[in-house]
């Protein structure tokens, strides 16, 4: 059983280079109830002394660690055979030392002889240079090595302690002695080289000065500019706005558009653009240094697009930018997202979308919509994209940031803050937000205001309509599920006790009462029990006779719809449904 003291680090390892996790050489482990540390086995063992350098790794592989113990079991071994061996020879020679020394010389000698150093008195003298200004292969920077006969012996006399197996780890080889001028052109070719181009010219401070400055505006013009990126997004969007006649403009309110340069608020688009002429366009950039990094967006109607510095009509956007950069070079960065989102706006009421073409009915619909084209900050969770990063934050908080949050007043149990918030307002508090903007009354529910402005103040109403079968809806959400649960046929789930598919989940957890529901719902007069109370009820017309489904032939009415289906089909064959 093997434990261990300290966790394993993820690195190289320190004798075969091997990535992974790793232990530590300098730290003690415990193998079979015997304690390790591979740095002391290194010094045991082989009398290694690993370099404890900061930039060294100090890990050790569970390999090396293994071959590290084997050869320590081998060394083990070997001593353990070699005293026994000794014992046997020797008999009563129990007391031999045995003592890991690094052999120099394997003569030995029976006394240690102290030499004494003769004091010599070395004078450097110069030679005088021949006609070339050379001294024949004499270097005069050379100063002759003094221990050269004598330095093992003096070196090993004032060696300190343990000085010995540390000089024992390197190879006692001679230096080479340093280059002259006759070696230099082969050890330095390219130093050479340099010198003979500087042979007979004058350098004078002029000169050097006048390289470092030619350097330098070397420099200067390779540098790369770095930008932030606020300011990169102001002046992406302060040169669209300046050079093209786009109208910008705010999120839509129940009022109407807001102007991007004011607070006014303006109903009709027409007007919009007429008060849009009105500022100067010098106030772009100041309005954009008012936003933050993170949440600045401006929204453009890009009807009837052209570009003010030549009065050309320009397509889209994108053909806008590559216009202006090509043909008037003016500076855009590109590399940075979308901050400038187009609209196509119109009084009627339905908004095209640039980029796909598909048509929106309101204006909070087309703005979310936008978001799937200008991804420029994706959720991790769900995959959404957003424009910028504070709608971002505002869906993670809103949608993911789990937890529990119940309400105090019923006890129902919401995953999110936002969740729970909207039920409160709205269920609890009555909180009315959705305002006519026709007349003073208010609305919980945004449909509910929709349905009050066609009915009361006549506004045409919206509807979707469904290109296969031409049914109307009042909703996006319901044509897109009439869409998948109709025609489709969508049947996503299924029950796991029977072949039963459905499409939704709430339907699959009504028909799971056939299975394992009991039968709790029971009639008061006849007695007769069911697992859902809406069977009940439906039961109970029988007893009331209540004959709500008649036949549109023969008049005759009948309790349930399905015996109504079956009367036509028996009495009626061609009015069958």
């Amino acid at each position: 059983m093997e434990t261990r003291k300290g966790n394993t680090t993820y690195g190289e390892c320190r004798c075969c280079s091997a990535k992974g996790n790793h232990r530590d050489i300098m730290k003690e482990y415990y193998f079979n109830g015997i304690r390790e540390v591979y740095f002391d086995i290194f010094m045991e063992c082989f009398n290694l002394f690993l370099s404890t350098n900061a930039l060294l790794s100090t890990l050790i592989c569970t390999t090396c660690v293994q071959r590290l113990r084997d050869a320590t079991s081998f060394r083990m071994m070997v001593v353990s055979t070699e005293r026994q061996l000794l014992q046997a020879v020797e008999g009563e020679d129990k007391d031999t030392v045995f003592v890991n020394v690094h052999v120099e010389d394997t003569e030995s000698e029976p006394a240690m002889e102290i030499k004494l150093e003769k004091e010599t008195e070395y004078v450097k003298e110069e030679l005088e240079p021949d006609d070339e200004g050379e001294t024949d292969g004499y270097d005069s920077d050379y100063v002759p090595d003094v221990l050269s006969d004598t330095g093992s012996d003096t070196q090993e006399e004032t060696l300190v302690d343990r000085e010995a197996a540390l000089l024992g780890r390197f190879a006692r080889v001679k230096l080479p002695p340093l280059p002259t001028r006759q070696t230099l052109s082969k050890i330095c070719p390219e130093y050479c080289r340099q010198l003979d181009l500087l042979q007979n010219l004058k350098i004078v401070p002029k000169d050097l000065m006048r390289l470092i400055e030619e350097q330098d505006s070397k420099r200067t013009t390779s540098r790369k500019v770095f930008i932030s990126e606020k300011l990169a997004h102001i002046t992406n969007a302060g040169t669209i706005l300046e050079c093209s006649n786009v109208t910008p403009f705010k999120s839509k309110s129940r009022l109407g558009f807001p102007c991007f340069y004011c607070r006014n608020v303006f109903e009709k688009l027409e007007k919009l653009r007429e008060h849009t002429t009105q500022h100067k366009k010098t106030e772009i950039r100041h309005i954009l240094k008012t936003y933050g990094a993170e949440c600045l967006v401006v929204y453009v109607d890009t009807t009837d697009l052209k570009c003010t510095l030549c009065d050309k009509s320009i397509q889209n956007l994108n053909s806008l930018k590559s216009h202006l950069t090509n043909v008037h070079k003016k500076k855009l960065y590109p590399e940075f997202t979308d901050r400038v989102i187009p609209f196509k706006l119109s009084d009627s009421g339905v908004h095209e979308c640039q980029v796909c073409g598909f048509n929106f009915e309101t204006f909070g619909s087309i703005e979310r919509h936008m978001n799937v084209h200008y991804r420029n900050y994706v959720c991790k969770e769900c995959g959404t994209g957003f424009v910028t990063k504070y709608r971002l934050k505002v869906h993670t908080k809103s949608m993911h940031a789990g937890g529990n949050y119940p309400c105090e007043v019923c006890g129902k149990v919401f995953s999110t803050q936002q969740k729970y918030k909207n039920h409160v307002n709205t269920v609890h508090k009555l909180l009315k937000r959705f305002k006519c903007t026709k007349c003073s009354e208010r609305f919980a529910e945004y449909f509910r205001r929709q349905k009050h402005l066609v009915q009361v103040h006549g506004v045409a109403p919206l509807q979707y309509k469904c290109n296969v079968c031409d049914k109307n809806f009042d909703r996006r959400y319901t044509l897109s599920r009439h869409m998948k649960r109709d025609h489709l046929e969508e049947r996503d789930y299924q029950c796991e006790m029977c072949s039963y598919k459905c499409f939704t989940k709430n339907e699959l957890r009504v028909h799971m009462v056939k299975h394992n529901g009991e039968r709790i719902f029971e009639c008061s007069v006849c007695k007769k029990s069911y697992a859902r109370k809406k069977t009940l009820k439906e039961h109970m017309r029988i007893h009331n006779n209540d004959r709500r489904f008649a036949c549109a032939v023969c008049g005759q009415a009948f309790v349930q719809k399905c015996s109504l289906k079956g009367h036509l089909k028996t009495h009626h064959l061609e009015f069958s449904m």
